[in-house]
């Protein structure tokens, strides 16, 4: 076993050289470090973000949105680019004072509104169009736990595992293993919730399944981490088929290509604008 004989300073302080993949943006400090002025379209809803596992809540809950026909969903999306720290820019920090994608801005009324958080904007536009969260109370209630149930498990996924198997300067066995046992834990709780029911919170597609399935359904179908071998993700057959079935929902496929700048030319669409821009070129 990996031995790590850091002692711990009486006060800390920051070291820039160090953190990994993501050093660059990462620091200790909240507020803009720019004057940086971001683009609006012409529609109802602005939002700013990159197709990441939580950018992509927000993009797919917009398509399934305008893919049962509410066309007051209708939205621009622009890239913000957190690996050259747009996430810092004046504009977006008065957006997301936490600096973090995705926040959207609603100007269909009289005063715009913002909102942050990836599970809050789901809210939001759930309630605001009566779609995606159920009116019963004992179904609302379920779906949202699972909604927060995403929004607590999931950094034991990204930060913890993802970061200490994928993104740390070393490789350490104490923080892989104490992750991957979390995460298989979690994988667990889905496959057995999804035992019972085709969708997260019952037989009804939800907010909860669109929260967790870029998550947890880009795990198990390998695309997260190169991980999907190391947990064996295969013997979570409930939440492989699960996965599978809402990764061929039209919606989902438009979806995860908004705001991507990475990957074949054909899964990209780093702006939206309307649904033309999903037409092959």
């Amino acid at each position: 076993m990996s031995k790590d004989n850091y002692q711990p300073p009486a006060v800390w302080t920051w070291d820039k050289g160090e953190g990994g993949k993501f050093a660059n943006i990462n620091r200790p400090i909240s507020g803009s470090t720019s004057e940086k002025v971001l683009p609006k379209g012409s529609h109802p809803f602005q939002l700013y973000s990159l197709a990441t596992p939580n950018g992509v809540k927000v993009t797919i809950m917009f398509e399934e949105l305008l893919e049962v026909g509410i066309k007051e969903a209708e939205y621009d999306a622009y890239p913000i680019n957190i690996l050259e720290g747009d996430q810092f820019g004046s504009d977006f920090v008065a957006i997301n004072p936490n600096s973090k994608i995705p926040a959207m801005m609603d100007c269909s009324g009289e005063k715009a509104i913002r909102v942050f958080e990836s599970g809050a904007i789901l809210i939001y536009l759930a309630e605001k169009f009566q779609s995606f969260l159920p009116a019963d109370q004992a179904k609302r209630a379920e779906c949202l736990c699972w909604l927060m149930w995403q929004m607590g498990s999931a950094p034991f996924l990204g930060g913890g595992f993802g970061h200490f198997y994928a993104y740390a300067p070393e490789k350490l066995e104490y923080p892989i293993n104490r992750y991957a046992m979390e995460t298989k834990r979690q994988l667990d709780v889905l496959n057995k919730q999804l035992a019972k029911a085709s969708f997260i919170a019952g037989e009804d597609y939800t907010i909860a399944d669109i929260a967790i399935w870029p998550w947890y359904g880009g795990l198990v179908r390998g695309e997260l981490y190169e991980a999907a071998e190391f947990l064996d993700v295969k013997s979570y057959e409930n939440v492989v088929r699960w996965a599978e079935t809402i990764a061929q929902r039209p919606a989902v496929i438009r979806g995860c290509k908004v705001n991507r700048t990475w990957g074949e030319p054909g899964d990209q669409v780093p702006e939206r604008h309307s649904m033309k821009d999903f037409d092959p070129k």
